[in-house]
């Protein structure tokens, strides 16, 4: 495996261990009957598109200057639209009605929708070890799930599952739909301006619910995750996936949203308030086996390859 692609891989590692311990941080800081004190997903949207394009725009101070077209100005924003703004607001709106369980087993459809929306955008392949391993994987996610899921505290909601539903078509969306524009500029630059845009759609929908926070009334622990949430489930991991982007494809990326569920259950069992069984070891290997088998599987570009070179040894034979 070449430089590029390992620098893909740990980029997504690292920022799914940060998405993975986000739906428990985010779900505790929102306000709910169990947590009256705690703020609104509206307000919570706010502070992740604004402080993530503040943090984004000041790193960009640090590094050298990149031009982007007005063309591409205009296809950031809708890259904005479908990865930040739709993706990240619907899906704290939905984990706010929903329960954490319901909203980890619907981000198990990203990557076998990113996998068809692939054939679409990029006409990528869909081979036997690609799907076998999206699936595999989905399968060992849903078990890892299920496996954890406990009957006290845990209220599901249809409004809250489509709109995470929706979150989720928006992100495999932005996966294949965008990933020319953002592969073109450094992770920072093409950050900066779709956070931008994020920042001002969220200040001007959602600026009333973000005044009428009681923002005496916050807990340091809230304020702790609020800073995790905006810090790290947002600027550094946004910062991260725009480098997996460059080296690898939607697909591979998209699998390690397999990942998440596996953190969740780990850090649930971590602080005591789960533990890890036979059943969830062998879901925890099917997601593992399942992301392999999927970087394991061949692109167009290689399987084009191997069809060149199979007709150019079989033409001197022919013309033998």
């Amino acid at each position: 495996m070449d430089k590029g692609k390992l620098k893909g891989h740990a980029a997504l590692w690292a920022a799914n261990i940060i998405w993975g311990l986000n739906a428990p941080i985010g779900k505790s800081v929102l306000v709910s009957a169990a947590n009256p004190s705690g703020i609104s997903p509206f307000a919570m949207s706010v502070y992740r598109m604004v402080g993530a394009a503040l943090l984004f725009w000041a790193a960009s101070l640090f590094l050298p200057r990149e031009r982007v077209p007005r063309r591409d100005i205009v296809l950031l924003f809708f890259a904005s639209l479908f990865g930040i703004q739709l993706n990240q607001m619907l899906f704290l709106w939905g984990l706010s009605l929903t329960s954490p369980i319901d909203t980890s087993i619907i981000s198990t459809i990203v990557p076998v929708l990113t996998m068809v929306l692939a054939t679409l955008f990029l006409r990528e392949p869909i081979t036997w070890l690609k799907a076998g391993g999206v699936f595999l994987g989905c399968a060992g996610a849903v078990i890892l799930v299920l496996a954890s899921q406990h009957g006290a505290g845990h209220t599901s909601s249809i409004k809250g599952d489509i709109l995470c539903i929706v979150s989720a078509i928006s992100y495999a969306t932005y996966l294949t739909a965008f990933r020319d524009v953002i592969v073109r500029y450094s992770p920072v630059t093409s950050m900066k301006w779709m956070f931008l845009f994020a920042a001002v759609v969220a200040v001007g929908i959602y600026y009333r619910p973000l005044i009428e926070v009681d923002y005496a009334s916050l807990s340091p622990r809230t304020w702790g995750g609020i800073a995790f949430v905006v810090i790290g489930a947002t600027f550094l991991s946004y910062l991260l996936v725009p480098i997996a982007q460059r080296y690898l494809r939607p697909t591979v990326v998209s699998m390690y949203n397999y990942v998440q569920p596996v953190v969740a259950v780990l850090f649930t069992v971590a602080i005591g308030l789960d533990t890890f069984g036979p059943t969830k070891g062998f879901a925890a290997l099917c997601v593992f086996v399942g992301v392999w088998l999927v970087t394991k599987s061949k692109s167009r570009a290689q399987l084009e390859a191997e069809k060149a070179q199979k007709k150019a040894t079989e033409k001197p034979v022919a013309e033998k």
